[in-house]
């Protein structure tokens, strides 16, 4: 059942209370109902958040930077804020689980802080990039990705990362050095990548794999959070407040999306989000079109769904095993 553990439980009830606390504090029914398309666009995003390697980012970014014309950097504010109580929702209700075994996150502790240095990184050198651009890069990748994700067969079947060399670690580092890049330019995506390489060249299990990527989003979502209030100050009480709006959606759309991925097939739900990819990636094209937010969406969607097909779709096939001689 999705309540069964007592610890998840107690997280649950102590953050509802806290959110209780903080809003009767910081925020109104009126604002709320002002704004009630925060909550709505994280019932869908929560819930992707914990279905699928992607964060709840994936939903609030574009439609709150591209339908919605809201500032870039408060759509990826927002997205971080967001997924500090949805995906962490999700990683309690994960490693609260008596079927999950402990030992298969562990390296979630060495993929945080490297991930982090990325998006320190990409906060004080990588922001001047126009927004035009990092829409079309981030729309492509969530789309190319969800695209090849339904179309691969996820062979994995690690329960824990193997020992790798230093090559492996290398890249284990690169990746998650970009992941954290995404992250400070959209507020999310460090996921993506991270899950990308560890049921392609680590062949862990596809459910796995999902979970350390939630885990290590949410942890760079909190960090980030923390980044932006406390060393840029750069966090308003109009953030606070929207975050406050949508703070009970996700703390149950979350965890509840990974329930979900634990006891049903759920091919139909991912064509739905793979659709919803598409639609989004069409409409940034169409909504006051230049030839510049075409070139840029082409190119990225070619390169990257020729990564995304190359690792997914072919690479997590099953290894032939050697002929007899």
């Amino acid at each position: 059942m999705f309540f069964e553990s007592r610890v998840f439980r107690r997280w649950y009830i102590g953050m509802m209370v806290l959110w209780v606390a903080l809003f009767a504090t910081l925020n109104s029914i009126p604002f709320l109902i002002d704004h009630w398309y925060y909550p709505a666009i994280m019932v869908l995003g929560a819930f992707v958040a914990g279905l699928t390697p992607e964060g709840g980012g994936a939903v609030a970014f574009p439609v709150l930077s591209v339908f919605l014309d809201i500032d870039r950097a408060m759509a990826r504010d927002f997205s971080l804020m967001i997924q500090s109580v949805g995906m962490t929702s999700a990683s309690i209700w994960i490693l609260s689980r008596r079927q999950n075994r402990l030992a298969s996150y562990a390296p979630v502790l060495w993929y945080v802080p490297v991930a982090f240095v990325g998006f320190v990184f990409g906060m004080n050198l990588m922001q001047g990039i126009p927004v035009y651009i990092i829409q079309a890069l981030f729309l492509s990748l969530i789309t190319t990705f969800a695209l090849a994700y339904v179309a691969s067969k996820h062979r994995g079947h690690r329960d824990r990362l193997p020992d790798t060399g230093i090559v492996d670690k290398a890249m284990l580092a690169v990746i998650l050095f970009a992941g954290g890049v995404c992250a400070s330019l959209f507020g999310t995506g460090a996921d993506i990548v991270l899950y990308t390489l560890l049921v392609t060249r680590f062949r862990m299990d596809e459910k796995i794999a999902t979970h350390q990527s939630i885990m290590v989003m949410a942890a760079i979502s909190v960090l980030g959070f923390g980044y932006r209030g406390v060393w840029d100050q750069g966090i308003t009480d109009y953030q606070v407040r929207t975050w406050l709006c949508a703070y009970p959606v996700v703390l149950f759309m979350a965890p509840f999306g990974s329930y979900v991925l634990s006891k049903l097939k759920i091919d139909w739900m991912l064509r739905g989000i793979v659709a919803l990819n598409i639609f989004q990636l069409a409409y940034f094209n169409l909504k006051a079109p230049t030839p510049e937010k075409f070139l840029f969406s082409l190119g990225f969607s070619v390169v990257m769904f020729a990564v995304f097909w190359l690792t997914l779709a072919h690479m997590t096939r099953p290894k032939r095993a050697p002929s007899a001689p």
